[in-house]
């Protein structure tokens, strides 16, 4: 696979991760802010959560490493969680939005 499919792969799996707080998955969240994937399968995943004190801050990056390192062509993740820029509920798709009756 080359890096754009991987990557629509990763894409696919960060959606299968939701805030457990949330029937929305995290990507849809707005949660994910950056995907890169070099020649080599190495995978970066920049990400944050809705909120410094989130129940899940620890559980979620782990599900993210996990899940992506289960993609095929993957060999390395790292995960970085960032509170800048801090995440609102305008970095939600419209999809997510509908879903938490926001529109």
């Amino acid at each position: 696979m080359n890096e754009a499919e991987i990557k629509d792969k990763v894409i696919e799996v960060l959606q299968s991760v939701f805030d457990p707080e949330l029937p929305v998955n995290i990507y849809e969240l707005g949660l994910i802010y950056k995907v890169e994937i070099n020649e080599g399968g190495n995978v970066f995943v920049l990400m944050t959560l809705t909120a410094p004190g989130c129940p899940a801050a620890q559980s979620l990056p782990l599900e993210v490493d996990e899940k992506v390192r289960q993609v095929e062509g993957v060999t390395d993740v790292l995960v970085t969680v960032t509170w800048d820029p801090p995440w609102n509920k305008t970095m939600m798709s419209e999809a997510a939005q509908l879903e938490l009756g926001f529109l």
